[in-house]
């Protein structure tokens, strides 16, 4: 995907419009055919009945395979599918976190979660479940156009405060606990 990306880069900066123009339309062609010839391989797979439907799924089911025929706009499952079966995953992870999540709408490419947080939830733990939502949203759905995500904002610290502030010390200083010259 790296060098499909760096190459479509250096595509886009060729100065001449014509060859600029040339290599779009021999890209967009070879697009065509492609995702023309997976489109019509399905088609034949499905055709087997519940056995080659049972492969389709497979086939999007893998990352690999899920990701091309997200790319050529044929994959078998719609994008709110995709987007629960991802959430549905990660899930148990996200209990053990304390959180619950809910899909709130998915509406033209757009996706919008809430997360709700248990009372001793904080700050890593938000990052930490924003980073298993979207890695695992991202994965299941490229094509979505944004993910927001509600109820992971910055929660106030906890009760939990430093020795060193308690007591005024900067770190690495001795701590003087009762009076001085006391027995």
């Amino acid at each position: 995907m790296q060098r499909i990306s760096g190459l479509v880069q250096e595509m886009e900066s060729i100065a001449d419009p014509a060859v600029r123009a040339a290599t779009k339309g021999l890209v967009q062609s070879l697009m065509d055919l492609h995702g023309a010839a997976l489109e019509k391989a399905l088609d034949i797979v499905s055709e087997a009945g519940e056995p080659g439907l049972s492969i389709i799924d497979r086939l999007g089911r893998d990352s690999l395979v899920s990701s091309v025929l997200i790319l050529y706009g044929i994959h078998p499952e719609d994008l709110e599918s995709r987007v629960v079966r991802a959430v549905d995953r990660v899930r148990p992870q996200l209990r053990k976190q304390g959180c619950e999540v809910e899909l709130l709408g998915v509406n033209d490419g757009a996706i919008r979660l809430r997360v709700e947080t248990g009372s001793h939830t904080c700050g890593s733990t938000a990052k930490t479940v924003q980073a298993i939502l979207d890695g695992a949203v991202y994965d299941a759905a490229p094509d979505l156009t944004s993910l927001v995500i509600e109820g992971l904002e910055e929660k106030p610290a906890s009760g939990f405060v430093a020795l060193d502030k308690l007591v005024g010390c900067r770190a690495g200083s001795p701590v003087a606990l009762g009076p001085q010259g006391a027995d």
